[in-house]
């Protein structure tokens, strides 16, 4: 199957600057094929024979750290999945059209109760969150460095690892990458 690799703390704020042409032989070196890479944000794409997403992350992430010196958070997805991701619709028009950001949170695991109850209390008229599965909606009114919200009060308030990409950057990467489901 074809993946799609989200990888955390690439090339975001100057700190742990990697090269797609490294991030690309390092992908490689773990046996990967059709290793690609889409803009300088941390976005892989490979196949690989295995089926297991979970026991691939795990490996991606062992490898990055050796080779780079710090936590390489991963989240994968497939291509259907992306497709499916790009297409959702989480918010409607009218919001959408008043919003300044809509980015997509990565998490490992779909989250529980509890999750989805603090994730809820962050909402304000500034930002709104819809949850669908492992993915996060994030919709933002004003600029991020205007919202309290960031990924790092995201992750404290739900106890977990995430990383974000903007809708923009997903919808082109499932017309680059994607299948449909």
């Amino acid at each position: 199957p074809r993946y799609i690799a989200f990888l955390r703390a690439i090339n975001v704020g100057g700190r742990h600057v990697v090269t797609m042409d490294r991030l690309r032989t390092l992908f490689e070196a773990l046996g990967f094929s059709a290793v690609e890479t889409f803009i300088a944000s941390g976005n892989v794409v490979f196949e690989s024979k295995a089926r297991d997403a979970r026991a691939l992350e795990r490996k991606i992430e062992r490898r990055l750290h050796e080779a780079l010196g710090f936590e390489v958070a991963t989240f994968l997805r497939t291509a259907e999945e992306l497709a499916a991701i790009a297409a959702y619709e989480p918010f409607a028009p009218a919001a959408l059209a008043r919003a300044v950001a809509l980015n997509v949170l990565f998490l490992r695991d779909a989250l529980d109760d509890r999750g989805k109850r603090a994730l809820m209390a962050l909402r304000t008229e500034l930002d709104d969150f819809h949850v669908d599965g492992r993915e996060i909606h994030w919709l933002c009114r004003v600029t991020q460095g205007e919202s309290t919200i960031s990924n790092v009060v995201l992750q404290k308030a739900l106890g977990r690892e995430a990383t974000a990409r903007g809708a923009n950057t997903i919808r082109k990467m499932a017309a680059k990458f994607g299948r449909a489901p």
